[in-house]
């Protein structure tokens, strides 16, 4: 018996959180617990909540080309409902003006999320490109995108 009501506050189906509980309760088995998140990712309608989840999820799985697949998905349904403009340079001054907003704050976090993901998958300029627009927009380093690219821009330490 999954007892859903441990996560009163995730608004999702019930069918979705039995899921998400699945996939959780059986992390050790690789397997069985990404089929019950690639069920929960299907059966919600890329919902927010689930795409949010299912990032962190495979993020800590390790599994980071799924993982990208998933902000990739969250940035887009967010784009969509934002009617936001394809050209980074249209885009930029939207999320200067709208940067305290919730859902442009989740699209900045998913987007330095991004950076991070294709840092860990090699793709270091496109990690750099991610990392400087989000700091261009986030003078505070709410979302990381400054320590990631030090980190990506640091220059390797020589060895005495």
């Amino acid at each position: 018996m999954v007892d859903t009501n441990r996560f009163s506050w995730f608004q999702v189906p019930e069918n979705v959180k039995k899921l998400l509980i699945l996939a959780a309760d059986t992390w050790n088995n690789h397997s069985e617990s990404e089929s019950y998140m690639r069920q929960a990712i299907a059966a919600s309608e890329d919902n927010v909540d689930i795409l949010v989840s299912a990032y962190r999820y495979f993020y800590y799985k390790n599994n980071y080309s799924l993982a990208l697949q998933t902000t990739s998905k969250l940035l887009d349904k967010i784009k969509k409902a934002e009617n936001f403009p394809e050209s980074w340079e249209q885009l930029k001054p939207i999320l200067i003006n709208r940067k305290e907003e919730n859902q442009i704050r989740l699209y900045l976090n998913a987007y330095a999320a991004t950076g991070l993901v294709l840092a860990k998958l090699g793709k270091l300029e496109q990690a750099k490109e991610i990392s400087i627009r989000v700091q261009e927009i986030d003078s505070k380093n709410d979302y990381g995108a400054g320590i990631l690219l030090d980190i990506l821009t640091r220059p390797a330490e020589e060895d005495d």
